[in-house]
Order: C-alpha cells, then sequence, then structure tokens
C-alpha cells in the first residue's frame, strides 16, 4: 500500500471532526484497526470508508452495537438474512426519529404559544 493512501492519525480527526480520545475509543471497541508504525496509526482507505458509516449511523441514532453489525453487513455484502436484520434497525430507528421529530415541533409549538402570549402582554401595557 502505498503512504499516499495512508491517513495519519491527526488527519483522520481533521477529517472526520473528532476528537483523538473518540478515534481511540473506536479503535478499542474493534470499529477501526489502523496500520501501527512504532506508536504512530495510519488508517487505510478500508478505515475511512467504516468511519464515514460510523458517523452516519451516530447520526440516525444507531447505538455502537447497531453500528458494529451495519459494518458486519456492509463488510459481507450482506446475505438475505443480514439484510433482512438490517431493515428490521433501520424500521425501528426511523420510529425513533419520527417520534422525536414529533416531540420536538410539540415542544417548538409550546414555546411558540408561550412566546406569543408574553409579546401580547408586553404589547397591553403599553
Amino acid at each position: 500500500m502505498s503512504d499516499e493512501q495512508l491517513v495519519s492519525f491527526k488527519e483522520m480527526c481533521a477529517r472526520f471532526d473528532v476528537t483523538p480520545r473518540t478515534l481511540r475509543y473506536y479503535e478499542y471497541i474493534e470499529l477501526l484497526s489502523p496500520h501501527r508504525d512504532g506508536r504512530a496509526r495510519f488508517y487505510r482507505p478500508r478505515d475511512v470508508a467504516r468511519m464515514t458509516l460510523i458517523l452516519r449511523g451516530r447520526r440516525f441514532g444507531f447505538s455502537l452495537e447497531e453500528i458494529r453489525q451495519w459494518l458486519m453487513i456492509y463488510e459481507e455484502k450482506g446475505s438475505r438474512e443480514q439484510h433482512e436484520v438490517w431493515l428490521a434497525l433501520a424500521d425501528r430507528q426511523l420510529k425513533v426519529l419520527d417520534d422525536q421529530i414529533a416531540d420536538l415541533q410539540a415542544a417548538r409549538a409550546d414555546l411558540e404559544s408561550l412566546r406569543d402570549r408574553t409579546a401580547q402582554a408586553v404589547q397591553d401595557r403599553d
């Protein structure tokens, strides 16, 4: 593998806007496995792709264990059973996100109502 394809630890943190602690933790739980040269770590294109998927999974609200399962499916190109597991995870998480959206919309409506009532009270005092 040429050095051009390798990404240093510092570059990986910067590219994905993560802390060194986060990157080390993902290594510790074996989501990433960089090449080591002494104490230096270098990430292959596979690790860069995995990091993209890890952060996407986190953004979707998946747990790290669910992301681990997702990565296994991704790496193995998936059997029908693996894809069915992924679909069940995705469907469950879509429901969680829909519930969060509904909660946020309700909170926003409550805040907007309170703001409008307060603005009206200030205007009525003038």
